[in-house]
């Protein structure tokens, strides 16, 4: 056989080789079945739930000692994370913004695992280091979750996790001499500080839960306190409870002229109800009602005198800014202040007596100026495709800086003139590879049912549409949670080696609105699935790649996503990455805060919703004797979010039913949880061995730049 025909063949049977070689361990199976309305359902490897158990740590050794050895014997996983580490050690400064007499703004040097807050009176001057959370962890797994001044720019509350947990430490800070003080705040969680002057802040925060559970078990009875200032927690005003609905989440914020009191209620991730307190009114002791829930989402973005302004989807699915009188709260009685336009509103910032919409457009960002009542002043132009924000300040400020990047532009910071509307680069970010030679083009396909959806491809110049080019298939699709544009250096690495980097924009998302989300939730979930697949099919169609070198990948809900594509359709897709996957759709709502995904998802306690979740849960849905792409679930051990039972358990499954030589692994990270807070040196660690197991299983090789 000649020297040229012999090297692939070596190549391909070396892969065949190391993959038939897999010995996963031997996952118990313990009976347990299920009633639900009358379907029995098995779920035999339900003792993976209990994060605690010996049998259930040594399982995650073993599993992690195979997965290790996998990745290990791939020829250029090394390479790959050297290259990683190059690529990645660039300074990274977020925009600056003001706080009393400082500017203030993060910054990483390049490789440091959290990024650094520093502080500067004049931006042209050496700025100091503020607070530093790398000085808090040797490992980097201690993280900055919040930070929040008071008005003064006094006072600084700021919250820290631990490896990746959601639960959260709020301590306090003067400013001025970056004093630690004694104050300290314990068991909250999705919030922060609101502070009254530099007199005290409101939070919400949980009981002190058991110390065993408290990753797993349901979060309940969330409640509102005020803390004083120099005072123990154990002492601080009890705002609100409501002991007949432990379940709801409770927020609290201020009006910047902290006049009112905002209370946000929710029975889960979707729809709000409003209350106020007027701080100024002596005789108003109590919450009064200002916005009925649930059915709609209602935020209140300020007050202009005694009214409130609001941002709602009441009457308007792509959302409006209305003016809410406190005294005639009738929804009829609302004024419009910023009609419904034909693209989504996202989001409403102010600053300097002005307010800023951000809006999308077919998932990119449009940005405008109005006064408060209404009058828009400008569109504010920004670079090209791609997403912004930051657009927000105080009243008395006459200018800000706001970022912008997209999936070929490293993030850049500008000036923005608030009188004038002029917009000046700040600052550009640098990084150790031509970027000049990606683009980004936006595509539309159709949908199985015709609807017309849009994804980004991005990818070198000079591509060729000939099947042959390796595509990594990334997509959500949930929560009203949009994909939008930017930069991110791990996916350019992928695009500078050949690949194709593809962001599907979902249903399920709020792309296009309320009812872009509401087609993709609930008992129209499957059209989110149907997207991706139909994705995948568009870019085989159109001669973009070929099923052997689609990889596809997402986490949390886009977990999900992941497993029930590659469950539905083993056959169409090489590699799958489901990561922090909500994979058991049967018992989600047990642990943590998933009870209020039930608004998006349904719950399988409902005769209603059962049968729709059972029919496309991961977990449920492996089927024997399949072959399955090649996977790699990814889980961290502190993940109490969606809590890594779910990836045990699926993975388990998938190695007892799975036929063939693919390799169907796990890799559950120590000290780290969802995502968020995750050290920069865990973060290149996961990404080297992802886009390792992704080229090595789409037949990619190397190349060296």
């Amino acid at each position: 056989m000649p020297m040229k025909q012999l090297l692939p063949f070596i190549a391909i049977f070396t892969t065949m080789e190391m993959q038939a070689q897999i010995q996963y361990p031997l996952t118990e199976k313990k009976v347990v079945t299920d009633d639900y309305f009358g379907t029995k359902v098995d779920d035999s490897y339900r003792w993976l739930e209990d994060d605690n158990a010996d049998a259930t740590k040594k399982w995650v050794i073993e599993q992690n000692k195979v997965t290790d050895a996998y990745l290990a014997k791939i020829p250029f996983r090394d390479k790959i994370k050297a290259r990683l580490e190059k690529l990645w050690n660039y300074p990274k400064y977020g925009a600056p913004f003001r706080k009393g007499d400082w500017y203030y703004f993060f910054k990483n040097d390049g490789l440091q695992n959290q990024a650094v807050l520093y502080r500067t009176k004049d931006l042209n001057a050496t700025p100091e280091v503020f607070l530093d959370p790398n000085t808090l962890s040797t490992e980097g797994i201690v993280a900055l979750s919040g930070i929040s001044f008071s008005k003064s720019g006094k006072l600084l509350a700021y919250s820290l996790s631990k490896a990746g947990s959601d639960w959260t430490e709020i301590f306090l800070m003067d400013v001025e001499s970056k004093k630690l003080l004694s104050d300290k705040i314990e068991w909250t969680k999705f919030g922060g500080a609101a502070w009254k002057g530099d007199e005290g802040f409101y939070y919400s925060a949980y009981d002190k839960p058991d110390e065993a559970s408290k990753l797993s078990k349901a979060n309940e009875f969330q409640k509102v306190y005020f803390h004083k200032m120099g005072t123990a927690q154990s002492g601080d005003q009890l705002i609100y409870e409501d002991k007949a609905h432990p379940k709801r989440y409770f927020g609290c914020g201020l009006t910047e002229d902290e006049r009112f009191l905002i209370l946000s209620i929710s029975e889960g991730t979707s729809g709000s109800e409003v209350w106020y307190r007027d701080l100024q009114n002596p005789g108003q002791s109590e919450f009064k009602l200002l916005v009925k829930g649930f059915d709609t989402e209602s935020d209140v973005v300020d007050n202009n005198s005694d009214k409130l302004l609001v941002k709602t989807n009441y009457g308007a699915p792509n959302f409006r800014v209305v003016s809410i009188d406190p005294q005639n709260t009738d929804r009829e009685s609302w004024k419009t202040i910023i009609p419904e336009q034909k693209e989504v509103l996202l989001g409403v910032g102010t600053g300097g007596g002005n307010l800023f919409t951000s809006y999308l457009k077919d998932a990119s960002s449009r940005i405008y100026q109005y006064d408060y009542d209404g009058r828009q002043i400008r569109e504010i132009k920004l670079p090209g495709i791609g997403s912004a924000g930051g657009f927000g300040a105080e009243k008395e400020d006459k200018e800000f800086y706001y970022s912008y990047s997209s999936f070929a532009t490293p993030p850049s910071v500008y000036k923005y003139d608030i009188a004038s509307g002029a917009s000046t680069l700040y600052r550009t970010t640098e990084i150790k590879m031509n970027t000049s030679d990606i683009v980004t083009e936006q595509i539309f396909f159709a949908s199985k049912d015709g609807t017309r959806v849009p994804m980004f491809l991005t990818y070198k110049k000079g591509l060729k549409k000939d099947g042959s080019n390796p595509v990594l298939l990334y997509g959500y699709g949930g929560f009203n949670i949009p994909m939008t544009p930017g930069f991110s250096v791990s996916n350019a690495f992928f695009v500078e080696q050949g690949g194709i980097y593809v962001v599907v924009n979902l249903r399920g998302g709020n792309e296009y609105g309320e009812e872009w989300h509401k087609a993709g939730m609930l008992l129209n979930k499957q059209n989110v699935f149907d997207d991706f697949i139909g994705a995948a099919e568009f870019l085989i169609k159109e001669k973009y790649t070929s099923k052997s070198k689609i990889a596809v990948r997402g986490g949390s809900n886009g977990g999900l996503l992941v497993g029930a594509v590659m469950t539905q359709r083993p056959d169409l897709f090489r590699v799958a990455i489901p990561q922090v996957g909500v994979m058991d759709m049967l018992r989600y709502h047990k642990f943590t805060v998933g009870w209020g995904w039930a608004v998006e998802y349904g719950s399988s306690d409902s005769a209603q919703y059962f049968p729709y979740l059972y029919k496309y849960s991961p977990y449920h849905n492996l089927k024997k004797g399949v072959s399955y792409p090649a996977t790699i679930v990814t889980t961290g051990d502190h993940d109490d979010r969606v809590v890594p039972a779910h990836s045990f358990k699926f993975a388990a499954r998938l190695q007892e039913y799975h036929k063939g030589n693919n390799p169907v692994l796990i890799r559950i990270e120590t000290n780290a949880g969802h995502g968020a807070g995750k050290p920069t040196s865990k973060v290149i660690e996961e990404a080297a061995d992802i886009w390792a197991f992704t080229m090595y299983n789409l037949g990619m090789k190397y190349r060296e730049l």
